[in-house]
């Protein structure tokens, strides 16, 4: 069922509260979420080619907005890349965007989809669910801001660690629960 532009954003919000910063996987994302610097943008491009070219712009609107009133962007793009596979192949694309467009050293994106899976880890893993999403999504990130942020953070190395430990101490039923309520945000006023 394709949603409104703002009932996908409030899922993604729902899930970013709820899973992302009630756990703190990403420490960094507090500042700019307090702060209301991050840009959430729903795309309709059916084809990933479509997909790369908002990617495209996107990259661009964040160069030529100033970081105190965007700091991050989130990609949100239901109607694509919807099997994991594809869109995990998709992401070599992106890294071509990023050195050929120009963006390399200035952005990075970060990859969140519904069936994220890590390499060596089984579907139902729950570590998975650190990258697990409502809908395939894209974070845009300055390297700039997140070079400051690593460098005020007292031990970054072991973020990934404890966000694994974090995310199979509360278990795949816990996680499952959380998306599927997540999903149900915003539907009502639809």
């Amino acid at each position: 069922m394709k949603h409104t532009n703002a009932t996908y954003i409030a899922q993604t919000r729902c899930w970013l509260e709820n899973v992302v910063l009630k756990h703190n996987l990403c420490p960094f994302a507090h500042k700019p979420f307090k702060g209301g610097q991050i840009r959430f943008v729903v795309t309709d491009s059916a084809r990933p080619e479509f997909l790369l070219e908002d990617l495209q712009h996107e990259l661009e609107q964040l160069r030529a907005t100033p970081v105190e009133e965007v700091e991050t962007t989130l990609l949100i793009h239901p109607g694509t890349l919807e099997d994991f596979h594809d869109y995990n192949d998709f992401l070599d694309l992106v890294d071509a965007l990023l050195v050929e467009g120009g963006f390399e050293g200035e952005f990075q994106v970060a990859s969140f989809h519904p069936d994220y899976q890590f390499d060596g880890t089984r579907p139902n893993d729950a570590e998975n669910y650190t990258n697990r999403s409502p809908w395939p999504m894209l974070h845009l990130i300055r390297e700039d801001s997140l070079e400051q942020a690593v460098a005020s953070y007292p031990d970054v190395d072991a973020i990934p660690e404890r966000n694994i430990d974090t995310m199979n101490t509360l278990g795949t039923a816990h996680h499952r629960k959380v998306l599927e309520t997540c999903l149900q945000t915003g539907k009502a006023t639809e």
